[in-house]
């Protein structure tokens, strides 16, 4: 009996298929750093794409063909929410075209959503400059609201990839239990910052400070989103000769000048923190970006 070659071939390719099936990828398309960071941790296989890095302002990324076409094959959006990028991604997911990911029904997931943000705002006008409604979207900087995030993240693969759910479930498990053996020694090492007060670009490290017990007294920007004025340096110069404020605080992202300016004459050290993973050297993952933080916070004399 002859068999037909066409036949053997199919039937060789099959458990190949089947295979390539089963180990699937994930494409997931990040907003920010910090979530292509936790997306990568509760997905070790996925295909995990970040739109910017923390050297960038994600309030203000441009609608590239490149971040297109990396949207047009996105399973899974996963940005910080809260309205952050409110003035770039609606032109992405139009332009992309990806039904996909253009309803957290399916495929988007926003990390505001799933915890308390603070700083909620009842009423908005331009007059009061880049600020969100829906709250402070930076939270990323607050170990217990990230590690919520990082559940309902899991959660979320699992609905939309079930075939590898025992994939993300089993890693959620295992950052869950790092992360969480990690807060007591962040905690420890964050005491000698409480009550401490800063001056700052934004309102960028809320949560961290809000964590740890910094007091941020003043803002480098006059309003959210605009530059510092040579009016509003004097102010804050004014504010800085109280003697009580430890460091001027600027994100990795963020211009130094204003800063630098304020720190000369007020005789205060300015230190750059990390926004996100990638924000300096040492910061390479989510647990070490936390590590930094504290470490260069630690070190202001």
């Amino acid at each position: 009996m002859r068999i037909n070659s066409k036949v053997l071939l199919a039937v060789a390719v099959m458990p190949l298929l089947f295979t390539a099936t089963a180990k699937a990828e994930l494409n997931v398309f990040a907003c920010e750093a910090e979530y292509g960071a936790l997306a990568k941790a509760i997905a070790p296989s996925a295909d995990v794409y970040s739109a910017t890095t923390a050297m960038q302002d994600p309030h203000q990324v441009q609608a590239r063909p490149s971040l297109i076409a990396k949207m047009r094959q996105a399973d899974l959006v996963v940005c910080a929410g809260a309205d952050l990028e409110i003035g770039w991604l609606p032109m992405l997911q139009m332009k992309a075209a990806n039904p996909q990911v253009t309803s957290t029904d399916k495929g988007l997931f926003y990390a505001a959503d799933q915890i308390d943000t603070l700083d909620k705002l009842t009423r908005v006008d331009r007059s009061m400059g880049d600020v969100h409604a829906k709250g402070n979207p930076h939270l990323h900087l607050d170990p217990q609201r990230m590690l919520t995030v990082a559940k309902a993240l899991s959660v979320k693969m699992s609905e939309l990839d079930p075939q590898n759910s025992n994939e993300y479930q089993q890693s959620f498990a295992d950052f869950s239990q790092r992360w969480q053996a990690k807060i007591p020694q962040w905690q420890e090492q964050a005491k000698g910052l409480a009550g401490k007060k800063v001056i700052a670009y934004h309102s960028s490290f809320r949560y961290l400070f809000n964590w740890i017990g910094i007091e941020q007294v003043a803002d480098l920007e006059p309003k959210p989103g605009l530059a510092p004025t040579s009016s509003h340096l004097a102010s804050l110069l004014t504010r800085a000769e109280q003697g009580d404020v430890m460091a001027v605080i600027v994100a990795s992202y963020q211009d130094e000048r204003g800063a630098k300016w304020l720190g000369e004459r007020a005789n205060l050290p300015v230190v750059m923190l990390p926004m996100s993973v990638g924000g300096n050297e040492q910061s390479q993952d989510l647990f070490s970006l936390y590590d930094s933080l504290l470490s260069l916070l630690n070190g202001v004399k």
